[in-house]
């Protein structure tokens, strides 16, 4: 375990002026927070945060940094508060510590959403200071390389984490080397027989090629040099995570790759990385297609650098990056880098780094502008997804007609294009121009293709693309606006329902009127009152009570579920012990006069009832009857696709509603879509949680879509919404269910 005078000596050895006695105050807290804690490789826990403050210290970061690492466990792990931490340090080591430190109770469904809020939390964290994102990696880095001391389950879902999430954040914050040994150690972790294979090919390639390597190296400097260029040139192999990628990628075995090793050409100036690449091409001839030049387009991460590839000596394939030295220092280092700080205030006088990173890094902009854009609204499951999305950078560099690059993921199409011009741009898009010839919105995007957006007003995208894109940003913003679009079509159904229910009370009906009435409401807009009416989340009536509190509704009530006004007298929808519901009509004077009346020919004696044959209804529900001559009255959720069949109809309506007593005792058919995996115990697992929540299942078809997922429909009884949405909420968050919905016939 690093000693108290190590960790100081290693921040000296950058920053001569650093705050030893802050160090050494931090260094002797945790170690008392921490006491007797011991790690799964039966070390003391203190050695950890040790650890990740020395792999700052490499990347030359400042005191309170250094200070943020030792300490960022304790809050976590330990009795320690972040109070105490302000108090005793500071408050700017504070906001590190508390960005570090997971959110400890989570009412959540799943571990997934818990996962997913705790690294919104993180990211929130990291837009405000980017220090928090280097303690994070540093952490995580530290974590895998004692990875192999973890349980065989936690070891492969921490490995499976950092492929998906944080070695693409390394690799999106430039940080190029932290991000292929985080990759590495996943493989090595995931995959150790594929690894060790790996790993033993290189080695015995390399000493079968040393020789060659050299050979290039000297040639290359000698030639470079004769042309007046001073180089350093170096080989290296690829990594073992890279090439087992690319085999999998190409479907090709190890000893058909022809890349594995590359060279590095570093060179004092900007002409003098085009004045190589000349060299080498009039040297070497050039494989097709394989050069790219990252400094006239930077990737976002600022990666800056010439590559190709040529057939060097003995007819071998060699890739080449051509850079200079300040552009090596980024690639490998990112916004971790020296070159990043604001001139002036990047060093203080004694050399060591000021905190604060330089606004001009690409990197930390693009990090900034993709959790304003995530962090709007969507469940933690959603933030996740999308910031994965985001993270994957195999790029394409596109343009629009004024000039404007746009870079994109690899597989990106005109929609996505439309959506990282502008959100308004890709909600109204139409069709595409690609290249001055029109094609699919679909087209998949290659470099250099110039591409123009077709617009209309009012056109806003359909649900499906949200499958079909490949940027987080444009699934996000589809997500967005279909929900918006499905909200505006419950509102405007819900100011329909309320016009009418204000006519049959003979009150006047205005949104300011409304308005006054919002707070006895509960909510916070007139668009929230007509779009939870819209759903059935709240009853007209209560509506125009709230709006004329000394308006008494004259219905009348009765111990049934359901209540229909009609002409001729007051309705009422019974439920018998036989599950068979009758509308019927008590004798006595003619009602039809009633405002809340509605007049039906004809009925003079009982009607039969019954449910929308394809998924019922339940209380909560906002229904509707439809009368049907010699059949009856049949009950629908106003949601139902079914009722678009009687929109000519308006006669067959019925506007029935609720009327259930609490403690009823009666259950409610249901039917529920489930998408799962094909593997042994789902069924089971799926009906326990029925099971768990007193939900009755009576009946249930299976079908095999795929090898992978088979197709289930239940048809359960529940007491109402809120029980059926408990159901659904634990079925949704069971790892073997890939979808649910509920089925409204």
């Amino acid at each position: 375990m690093m000693r108290q005078y190590e960790l100081v000596e290693r921040v000296k050895r950058y920053n001569p002026a650093t705050d030893e006695a802050l160090l050494n105050r931090a260094y002797v807290y945790a170690m008392r927070a921490h006491g007797t804690q011991k790690r799964a490789s039966g070390d003391p826990f203190f050695a950890h945060p040790l650890e990740v403050a020395a792999i700052l210290t490499d990347l030359r970061l400042d005191d309170a940094t250094i200070v943020a690492a030792v300490l960022h466990d304790t809050v976590e792990d330990t009795a320690a508060t972040l109070d105490e931490i302000r108090a005793i340090f500071s408050p700017e080591i504070g906001a590190l510590v508390d960005g570090l430190t997971k959110l400890k109770r989570l009412d959540l469904v799943s571990k997934r959403a818990a996962q997913g809020e705790n690294f919104r939390k993180l990211l929130l964290a990291v837009a405000a200071d980017v220090r928090v994102l280097l303690v994070k990696l540093a952490d995580r880095l530290h974590n895998m390389r004692t990875l192999h001391h973890m349980r065989v389950d936690k070891r492969e879902r921490i490995a499976e984490e950092t492929l998906d999430i944080y070695a693409p954040l390394a690799g999106r914050m430039g940080m190029q080397e932290l991000r292929e040994e985080l990759e590495d150690l996943a493989l090595r972790n995931l995959k150790p027989e594929i690894y060790a294979t790996i790993a033993q090919r290189l080695s015995d390639l390399t000493a079968k090629s040393e020789r060659l390597v050299e050979s290039i190296e000297q040639d290359l400097t000698a030639r470079l040099a004769a042309q007046g260029i001073t180089a350093a040139v170096t080989g290296r192999q690829k990594r073992p995570y890279s090439i087992s990628a690319k085999m999998e990628r190409k479907s090709v075995a190890f000893e058909q790759l022809s890349d594995i090793f590359g060279f590095r050409v570093i060179v004092e100036s900007l002409a003098d990385c085009y004045g190589a690449l000349g060299v080498v091409h009039t040297t070497w001839p050039m494989v097709p297609g394989r050069y790219k030049d990252y400094i006239s387009t930077p990737k976002q991460n600022d990666y800056r650098s010439i590559h190709t590839t040529v057939i060097g000596p003995k007819s071998q394939r060699v890739e080449l990056q051509i850079r200079t030295a300040a552009m090596d220092e980024i690639a490998e280092y990112g916004i971790a880098a020296h070159a990043l700080y604001k001139e002036g205030a990047a060093r203080d006088d004694a050399g060591g780094v000021h905190p604060r990173l330089a606004t001009e890094s690409g990197a930390y902009q693009w990090l900034r502008r993709t959790i304003e854009l995530l962090a709007e609204g969507d469940s933690p499951e959603e933030f996740l997804e999308h910031t994965k999305l985001e993270l994957f950078q195999d790029q394409v560099f596109c343009f629009t007609p004024k000039g404007r690059l746009i870079a994109l993921p690899r597989g990106a199409t005109p929609i996505d294009f439309a959506y990282a011009v502008h959100t308004d741009v890709g909600n109204s898009a139409v069709g595409a121009k690609i290249n001055g010839r029109m094609a699919p919105l679909l087209h998949e995007l290659v470099n250099g293709d110039e591409v123009e957006i077709a617009r209309a007003d009012g056109q806003s995208p359909p649900a499906a693309w949200e499958s079909l894109v490949v940027t987080g940003k444009a699934r996000a913003a589809i997500r967005r606006a279909t929900r918006s679009a499905v909200r505006r079509q419950y509102a405007g159904l819900g100011r329909q329902i309320l016009d009418r229910a204000f006519e049959r009370a003979a009150k006047s009906f205005s949104e300011d009127k409304l308005r006054g009435a919002l707070p006895r409401l509960a909510r916070l807009s007139t668009e929230d009152v007509f779009a939870a009416v819209g759903r059935g989340e709240m009853f007209s009536g209560d509506v125009v009570r709230a709006v004329y509190p000394d308006h008494k509704d004259e219905r009348r009530t009765a111990p049934s579920p359901l209540q229909q006004p009609v002409a001729g007298g007051a309705g009422r929808l019974s439920l018998s012990k036989d599950q068979t519901m009758r509308l019927t009509f008590p004798e006595g004077p003619s009602e039809a006069g009633r405002p809340d009346a509605i007049p039906i020919r004809g009925l003079d004696t009982d009607l039969p009832v019954s449910f929308a044959p394809n998924g019922g209804a339940v209380p909560g529900d906002r229904i509707v009857g439809i009368l049907t001559s010699g059949i009856g009255v049949t009950i629908y959720p106003i949601q139902s696709a079914a009722l678009a069949a009687f929109d000519n109809e308006p006669d067959r309506w019925l506007d029935v509603r609720w009327d259930v007593e609490a403690g009823a005792s009666e259950r409610f058919p249901a039917r529920l879509a489930l998408q799962s995996i094909n593997e042994p115990g789902v069924l089971a697992s799926i009906a326990q949680v029925i099971a768990d929540h007193d939900g009755n299942i009576d009946n249930l078809s299976m079908k095999r879509k795929t090898q992978d997922f088979t197709e289930i429909v239940i048809d359960l009884a529940v007491w109402d919404l809120k029980h059926l949405n408990a159901i659904v909420a634990e079925l949704r968050g069971k790892r073997t269910v890939a979808r649910v919905d509920r089925v409204n016939g």
